[in-house]
């Protein structure tokens, strides 16, 4: 009868091992066979915590230990999920169904980690620049205060307001000078001003902004 254990790398698994385990001293029968070879390779390592899984862990070893005489110098297994092991014994592997099939779940889930590792990777590896910004009000009238707070409002990922100072022009109007460093493969600085800086409702205060300095940091 086949016998079927999912999950061996979880501790639900080897909870559902340990209770099989219980009473006995190997998976199938009373001596080490091709069962107990398979389950052995799915369990990442001794667990103490599951005395019955423990004990059998400990069997299997000595006895590996007894055929394989040379000396190892000790692996971990860092994959999510064990994977069954390819065995040589022919026809009496195949109705042994250890560790369950990989579901739809399962492959769309291992899609989506690889997907963000990859946007990570990407984020981590763009580009910055440097800008420095010319904003200039419409008028002499124009409360600076108020301009400077539309300017700070903006907010996306990937931008940073930086340091500012009111530059005089003349007539009595002043203009906004500010530093903002930005993720190349996030923010368009002409995105900026022409959909955020210089639209509504910002346009109230803002007339127009004028790329003073771009720098590749």
């Amino acid at each position: 009868m086949a016998i079927t254990f999912s999950d061996l790398y979880t501790e639900a698994g080897l909870k559902s091992l340990d209770d099989f385990l219980a009473g006995k001293s190997y998976i199938s029968g009373d001596q080490l066979t091709l069962d107990d070879i398979k389950v052995y390779a799915a369990v990442l390592g001794k667990p103490d915590s599951f005395a019955n899984v423990s004990k059998w862990y400990d069997c299997v070893s000595s006895q590996l230990a007894a055929n394989f005489p040379g000396k190892a110098v000790g692996v971990r297994i860092g994959s999510g999920k064990a994977a069954a092991p390819a065995a040589a014994g022919g026809d009496d592997d195949d109705d042994l169904d250890l560790f369950g099939d990989e579901t739809e779940e399962d492959k769309k889930a291992e899609a989506e980690r690889e997907a963000a590792k990859k946007a990570s990777t990407k984020k981590k590896e763009s580009g910055k620049s440097s800008v420095l910004l010319d904003v200039k009000p419409w008028d002499d009238e124009t409360d600076m205060k108020k301009l400077e707070e539309a300017v700070r409002s903006v907010e996306m990922e990937g931008l940073f307001w930086g340091a500012s100072k009111l530059v005089a022009v003349g007539y009595g109007i002043k203009k906004l000078q500010i530093m903002l460093t930005i993720v190349d493969d996030l923010v368009s600085v002409d995105d900026l001003i022409e959909e955020q800086l210089t639209a509504e409702p910002r346009n109230e205060y803002i007339q127009s902004c004028d790329i003073v300095a771009f720098n590749k940091i």
